[in-house]
């Protein structure tokens, strides 16, 4: 959790979940290095404190990734955030 941690964990990453509240030079740092080593992108669409409630935490999360996720789940959460998309 947390942009520096992210950036740190790069390597052992499946998925990314960044909020809006990520600074664009850091988000731009993730997204760069994800595209590099091809883990997958979520744009989270809410603030940090709204993804630390929604991870059940008391603090604001500005960023997460996911390390032990199987990779139907992730299939299954970008095709849901596909879909809020194109709804939009």
């Amino acid at each position: 959790m947390g942009s520096r941690q992210v950036l740190n964990s790069m390597k052992n990453s499946k998925l990314i979940v960044l909020s809006q509240s990520v600074k664009k030079e850091m988000f731009e740092k993730i997204e760069s290095d994800a595209k590099k080593e091809k883990i997958p992108l979520v744009n989270f669409q809410g603030t940090s404190v709204a993804l630390g409630r929604l991870c059940g935490l008391q603090f604001r999360i500005s960023t997460i990734s996911f390390t032990s996720i199987d990779d139907a789940n992730i299939k299954s959460i970008l095709k849901d955030t596909e879909a809020e998309k194109t709804n939009d």
